[in-house]
């Protein structure tokens, strides 16, 4: 296996990513370590949100958004998962585990911002950040959750079985396209070439052929139950937990309830159904899911 490192003439003249790049050593195991990229926007003595994206994105994904949180007063951390965007990429797909995937988002945390932050989470996002959530409640001020969820098991859907088998082995795997379907806002040419950059030949999306497979939506599959211990913790969350959806999301649309209805956080919590808002939020309404992380924080008392 192979760490294969993204050409950074890739990125070159990606439009509205004006953001300083910043680099950490992750143990992979296995005596393999690779570089993460992470974003790290405003005073770093601000309350810290961190923005968790998911497949086959990047941190491209929040340059809506991150502006608008800095103005409010946080200190923005978005890091680019192993395998996606400027960070570093194992070009083996099977070497891509749930559990290691956790554990080295784990390790960035610990070493950037080991102290309590909010938390905003979509797609494999929140399947990492709902677990560690779970996992570790007291380290976190906040949540908003869009188009999340934090499966264990059960049965499976025909549209995600087409979208696991598509991701698997379609020879037409443009990463830039995907977005492009997933979303109810048009990206410019610009934009569909910004998703497609970290991505430059097959090797370099292993990782992201291989997250659907990892989903745990089938009973006995890997991680159902590290979930179900997580769900413990996440179930007795009692800070700030928000739910914003898209209505448009075909895959997670309807998932808000799962966790609006079973989260103690999420008792009374103003949340909404996003109109003209597909599986990728983020590009459809980061005004809206801005906002949504301001009032948390200021509920949570994390913020002015």
């Amino acid at each position: 296996m192979q760490i294969l490192r993204t050409p950074a003439e890739r990125f070159t003249g990606i439009p509205d990513y004006p953001f300083a790049e910043n680099w950490i050593e992750i143990d992979l195991g296995n005596g393999m370590s690779a570089l993460q990229h992470y974003l790290d926007e405003g005073p770093k003595d601000a309350p810290p949100v961190l923005l968790f994206h998911g497949e086959p994105s990047w941190s491209y994904l929040y340059r809506k958004m991150i502006p608008l949180l800095v103005d409010a007063g946080f200190r923005v951390l978005a890091p680019d998962l192993i395998g996606f965007g400027k960070s570093d990429k194992p070009d083996d797909p099977a070497f891509y585990t749930y559990a290691r995937h956790t554990a080295w988002l784990k390790q960035w945390r610990d070493a950037v911002v080991p102290q309590p932050a909010g938390l905003f989470c979509q797609d494999w996002g929140s399947l990492l950040g709902l677990r560690i959530v779970g996992q570790e409640p007291e380290r976190f001020t906040f949540v908003v959750a869009s188009n999340a969820t934090l499966p264990t098991g059960g049965k499976v859907s025909d549209g995600f079985l087409a979208w696991r088998a598509f991701a698997k082995s379609s020879p037409d795997f443009v990463i830039g396209d995907i977005l492009q379907r997933a979303t109810q806002t048009e990206l410019s040419d610009a934009e569909v070439a910004a998703y497609n950059a970290p991505f430059p030949d097959e090797p370099s999306k292993a990782g992201a052929r291989a997250f659907p497979q990892l989903v745990p939506v089938e009973d006995g599959m890997d991680g159902i139950e590290d979930n179900l211990v997580a769900w413990k913790g996440l179930e007795a969350f009692d800070r700030p937990f928000l739910t914003l959806f898209g209505e448009d999301d075909p895959v997670l649309g309807m998932a808000a309830p799962l966790l609006s209805e079973r989260i103690a956080g999420a008792k009374g919590q103003p949340h909404a159904m996003l109109s003209k808002c597909g599986h990728f939020s983020q590009e459809d309404r980061p005004r809206e899911l801005a906002d949504g992380i301001i009032a948390m924080a200021r509920k949570a008392g994390v913020l002015g």
